[in-house]
């Protein structure tokens, strides 16, 4: 039967099908009278609406001449397309894993980050990020550079003053991640971001003692037009949430943790004071 669907997953299935089928170089009318579809049944699949069955996708992909590995790509996504949960493995697609949450982080109007062991991904510079990699057992120190070049791609959403409200651990900023030149540096920069009127700062102090955000990080997007999403990333893979149940609880641990932590001001001066 062929699938309808409106969640995150279907939306990043249309995006990607959109961009494959604009890349033959023919119009959607086109391509729709040489494999015999109603223009319609298309655009509701580049829209993220669904109507398709997989022998159908495969017939379009077929026709429109997709790279293996995008094709591949896309019949992924096309079976996923009605989850509210699902599990995203990247051990070998790690360029896969970084669109998906590019996608959604170029789309989101707020981000909100829970971070009690590193600095989140979006505020971390190349020497501190190359710290962590060198020490990451399962990546390939061939690989490092593109994994650098991929997180400052990341940081490019900044320049849409993206709103982002970051939470940290204290743990986090006396770690000498790279060494103590590296994280005085890292520390700076943090400071200087902490100015920018999107950008939100928040330390949980050791002195809090047990807190909400114990279950460990997560990052969480709110959008204009979608549900929110929530991304929890392990070693090799990701998991991705956007039931209404499972966003409500995501939410009630940031209610705690903004108990929990000091103020921007409060949280800006602590970091000023490490830096030193």
């Amino acid at each position: 039967m062929p699938k309808r669907f409106s969640t995150a997953r279907g939306r990043e299935f249309g995006d990607a099908l959109r961009k494959a089928v604009f890349s033959t170089g023919m119009t959607a009318r086109e391509i729709c009278e040489k494999i015999d579809w109603d223009p319609g049944k298309l655009s509701d699949l580049m829209n993220g609406k669904g109507g398709c069955t997989e022998v159908d996708l495969a017939i379009l992909l077929s026709f429109c001449r997709i790279d293996p590995a995008e094709r591949d790509h896309l019949m992924s996504l096309h079976d996923e397309t009605g989850q509210k949960i699902w599990w995203q493995h990247f051990a070998d697609q790690q360029s896969f894993r970084m669109r998906t949450f590019l996608e959604h982080l170029w789309k989101a109007k707020e981000f909100v980050v829970w971070q009690p062991l590193v600095l989140p991904g979006l505020l971390q510079l190349p020497d501190y990020l190359r710290a962590i990699c060198l020490e990451t057992v399962n990546l390939p120190h061939e690989e490092i550079e593109d994994r650098v070049k991929g997180r400052l791609a990341m940081q490019q959403v900044f320049r849409q003053r993206l709103d982002c409200t970051f939470y940290m651990h204290e743990q986090v900023l006396l770690s000498p991640v790279g060494g103590a030149d590296v994280m005085r540096a890292q520390l700076h920069h943090v400071l200087q971001l902490s100015v920018r009127p999107y950008i939100h700062i928040r330390i949980v102090p050791f002195a809090a003692g047990a807190h909400a955000g114990l279950s460990g990080s997560f990052d969480l997007m709110r959008f204009d037009r979608h549900e929110p999403v929530v991304f929890l990333e392990a070693e090799n893979s990701i998991l991705v949430v956007e039931r209404n149940d499972s966003i409500r609880d995501y939410e009630n641990i940031l209610k705690g943790l903004d108990r929990a932590a000091l103020s921007e001001e409060d949280s800006r001066g602590l970091i000023a004071k490490l830096a030193a």
